[in-house]
């Protein structure tokens, strides 16, 4: 085996680590009503696990489940904008030893619209962040024009709160002040 110089990385790099660049807005309005064409309706639940930048992520379709780790590394120190992401699909046995670790959980169902040539998932939150329905849209260039449907409120893409991370670990009373603005 020839080594060379490229053998150590560092988290985020590599062949399999994928260039992410998503904006985030609000949504206006009570859903499902306001958003023509939703669909694709499923159950996601992360599991941000404590002191490390690893999610761990269940999705469900009606009695079909995906699970997967996540490393989501920022590649602008405070821009949630642009990351690289790294997937590690896992089978029930092996989410269940993950899902052993202290995290803070998220619980959503996210939704598909297309608007255009934009394809935008819509997250409608559960638990303590009932009321706050948030949707992503990945794009190329962060800077280039977007044509917004109506339903779309305004931009949190920089804002950090609304980093899935950060909203696991709002408290009661934090998430309060962010749904209501």
């Amino acid at each position: 085996m020839q080594v060379g110089t490229d053998w150590r990385r560092s988290p985020g790099e590599g062949r399999y680590a994928w260039p992410e660049r998503e904006r985030r807005f609000t949504v206006v309005g009570a859903l499902p009503g306001n958003v023509p064409g939703l669909h694709d309706p499923r159950r996601i639940e992360d599991r941000y696990l404590h002191g490390t930048r690893l999610r761990l992520r269940h999705v469900q379709v009606w009695d079909q489940s995906v699970y997967k780790l996540t490393q989501k590394v920022r590649t602008q120190a405070h821009d949630p904008a642009e990351s690289a992401i790294t997937n590690t699909y896992l089978d029930r046995a092996e989410y269940d030893v993950f899902a052993s670790l202290p995290a803070a959980v998220l619980r959503k169902t996210r939704s598909i619209v297309t608007h255009g040539t934009a394809t935008f998932a819509v997250d409608v939150f559960e638990g303590r962040l009932a009321g706050l329905v948030l949707a992503e849209v990945e794009v190329e260039d962060l800077a280039a024009p977007l044509d917004l449907p109506a339903w779309i409120g305004r931009e949190v893409t920089r804002d950090d709160r609304y980093a899935g991370a950060s909203l696991a670990n709002l408290g009661a009373s934090e998430a309060q002040a962010l749904i209501s603005g």
